[in-house]
């Protein structure tokens, strides 16, 4: 791990200077991490916001806010989109600094001129290296020219049969977005096509370009942290191989099973890569590395992301560096302590934990959060010193989780003297974690932070790759924790707790027990249904106060509103009981204990009558921007065609035809903000599909009740 290094002297170079006050150009949890570093350092905040985010956290713990206005027609997010605007306030707060975090505007060179040009010092690399590295085709050009090993960028004009598999990729894109998989070169001027609408919407350039798809590859990416003197370190390398649609699940640090050769020619690539463009403060180089049967192959260079990472956490803990304490030193011209980093020491996992429902296509999530504690946590936007548990997170209980915006609510980082050490304590620290309110990955996460091949993966590595999380793996991993005899005894806890809380509420006389009833031979009953749909029968007596249970093996020792205890087969199990009566899902009932969390809501004996429903309308999936609509009135479509597509919580959906038909009515047009359950299409059905089989839809695509989901996170890094 040898820098890249030049002699230097420790005099700060010309234009640095100490920063009193930082605007953080960012929002959520990046912007509460570099808050939470500068109250350390003793520099003050100016945080900025959208409308109707004045009660934000980030906004809270910063020394002033401002304000920032939305374009009309826009949504709160082209906020934090307009460099003009963020310079002006930065002079309104008397800032003398700029921090961009991830995400926005933290990779756009015109925003870093714009700040410099204004007399600020811009808390990252300079507006060159960012425009170097920001096209994905000239940074792989300079990353060869650089003697770096480079994937071949093909035009999609020139992609042949010998090529295939092909990987389109948005020349300024990241997160997932504007990103195909080619297999067959009769679909590949449709998919650039799609990946250059995608493109131009979500970053505002459609150029595109293809490069050879990796079935199997390990994604390692390598923090290079440079100073201006002339220094750059190869701060060690991180595993993101777990991903989902081009998205990052699980990171780690060190990367398991790695061959020291490869490790050490990873890190001079991104040494040399740094060096090549005078890199300066913290960024991140990213190879794939091809998995085969026998192991891993060469490693090829990606691109170079000129920011801090979201998954930075785990290089801080095992390494005990701050790194946004660092970015900013560097930007006051501080040297770096040494021409040798740090060793790295133990292991670091990190969670993403998403809003989304694993059980309806991984749709985002939005709504009331009753309920949001990790309690193994210890420390929050801070390196871990010892081994634990940190948690980053944006949002808190009582916070409305929108659609404006990602779906990351919180990062869940463990830090272990080993990577057993450290996969233990994390799946601990999520299974055990309070989340209620609007459906998560974290079922996901603990199964596969679990599941041998990745708990092997360090004596065995090629059992880890980015197809980790695909087929038949993802939905057995999908699946809740809970087991169907947990959610059984949660139902009847919750059936419990809701008979004690009608009795608090005085719905009976004076003197008369909870559950009472003028024929005690029948036992009540009460109905809830899963997450998953499956629905569950609570039977129970009660007598002179004590509620038997009509199930062998389970006694029930004592009932509150909140929590039941209960005796099954000579066991004591303790249920906290959560109702979510204000939620976006009325109704809803969270159930808590040692056994895993289940959410359940309960069957209304004497429904109300519903309103008829047009059989062929296709309802919003949640509320969000219509971007496109790809039909016409009267046009027949195929089953499993695409109708439209809308974005919400940074993430394209398609909605596409569940049956073969016509367009009778499109109520919607592109640029309009929808309601979620708002009529987008009306269809007349013809019968079922008669597409050519390459045409239907994949197992994400969803007729009127879904829609396909490409992830791409404006806050998160791919």
């Amino acid at each position: 791990m040898t820098p890249t290094t030049t002699p230097t002297t420790s005099a700060s170079p010309d234009g640095a200077r100490p920063i009193g006050t930082l605007l953080v150009a960012n929002r959520g949890e990046i912007a509460r991490r570099i808050i939470r570093t500068c109250k350390a350092l003793g520099v003050a905040t100016v945080a900025v916001h959208a409308p109707g985010e004045e009660n934000a956290a980030h906004v809270r713990e910063a020394d002033a806010a401002v304000r920032l206005s939305v374009p009309e027609g826009r949504g709160p997010v082209d906020a934090y989109l307009d460099p003009e605007a963020l310079v002006a306030a930065a002079r309104t707060a008397g800032a003398d600094a700029v921090h961009p975090g991830y995400g926005f505007l933290s990779e756009n060179a015109a925003f870093a001129r714009a700040v410099t040009g204004a007399g600020l010092t811009w808390v990252g690399p300079a507006a060159e290296a960012v425009e170097q590295m920001g096209s994905k085709t000239l940074a792989k050009k300079v990353a060869r020219d650089a003697g770096v090993p480079v994937a071949d960028a093909l035009d999609p004009e020139d992609v042949r049969a010998e090529d295939l598999p092909v990987l389109v990729k948005a020349v300024s894109g990241g997160g997932g977005r504007g990103m195909r998989v080619v297999r067959d070169l009769d679909a590949l001027a449709a998919q650039a096509q799609a990946a250059r609408t995608e493109a131009a919407s979500a970053f505002g350039d459609p150029t595109v370009f293809c490069e050879p798809y990796v079935e199997r590859g390990r994604h390692v990416e390598v923090q290079v942290l440079a100073d201006l003197h002339g220094t750059v370190w190869a701060l060690g390398e991180r595993d993101c191989s777990v991903q989902r649609r081009h998205q990052k699940v699980l990171e780690e640090a060190p990367a398991p099973g790695l061959p020291e050769q490869t490790r050490q020619r990873l890190h001079r690539a991104a040494r040399d890569l740094a060096a090549a463009i005078g890199y300066t403060g913290a960024g991140t180089a990213e190879f794939l590395v091809p998995v085969t049967e026998e192991g891993l192959g060469e490693p090829v260079f990606l691109e170079m992301n000129t920011r801090l990472q979201v998954e930075h956490p785990v290089t801080e803990c095992v390494t005990g560096l701050d790194l946004v304490e660092w970015q900013l030193r560097i930007a006051e011209g501080e040297p770096l302590p040494g021409a040798e980093p740090p060793a790295p020491r133990g292991h670091a996992v990190e969670a993403r934990l998403y809003a989304e429902d694993p059980r309806n296509g991984w749709r985002p999530r939005a709504g009331l959060l009753h309920a949001f504690d990790v309690p193994a946590a210890t420390v929050s936007f801070t390196p871990l010193t010892t081994p634990g548990v940190r948690l980053d997170h944006g949002v808190a209980a009582g916070d409305v989780v929108g659609t404006d915006f990602d779906p990351m609510l919180a990062k869940v980082i463990a830090y272990g003297t080993d990577r057993r050490d450290a996969l233990r304590r994390l799946a601990a620290a999520l299974a055990d974690a309070r989340l209620h309110g609007v459906g998560t990955n974290r079922d996901l996460l603990v199964r596969a932070l679990r599941h041998p091949d990745f708990a092997g993966a360090h004596d065995r590595p090629e059992r880890l790759h980015t197809a980790f999380l695909t087929g038949d793996r993802l939905a057995a991993l999908a699946q809740p924790l809970a087991e169907p005899a947990t959610e059984e005894l949660a139902a009847l806890a919750a059936s419990l707790a809701s008979m004690e809380a009608a009795s608090g509420k005085g719905a009976l006389p004076a003197g008369i027990p909870a559950g009472w009833r003028n024929l005690p031979s029948a036992p009540h009953r009460r109905r809830h249904t899963t997450d998953a749909g499956r629905e569950i029968t609570s039977a129970f007596r009660s007598v002179r106060g004590a509620h038997l249970p009509e199930r062998d093996g389970v006694r029930v020792l004592s009932a509150a509103s909140d929590q039941v205890v209960l005796e099954v087969d000579g066991l004591r199990r303790a249920f906290t009981v959560l109702s979510g009566e204000s939620s976006s899902r009325a109704g809803e009932v969270y159930v808590e204990s040692a056994l895993g969390s289940v959410t359940l809501t309960p069957v209304d004996p004497l429904p109300e009558p519903e309103a008829t429903v047009d059989p062929g309308a296709l309802p919003a999936p949640m509320p969000g921007t219509v971007t496109a609509v790809d039909v016409s009135v009267g046009e027949k479509v195929r089953e499993g065609q695409t109708l439209l597509r809308m974005e919400a919580m940074k993430m394209e959906h398609r909605v596409t035809a569940p049956a073969a038909g016509a367009v009778r009515e499109l109520p919607v047009a592109a640029g309009e903000r929808v309601p979620a359950g708002a009529p987008l299409a009306v269809l007349d059905y013809t019968g079922p599909g008669t597409g050519d089989p390459d045409d239907t839809p994949d197992s994400d695509d969803h007729g009127s009740q879904g829609a396909r989901s490409t992830p791409h996170n404006e806050g998160l890094d791919p």
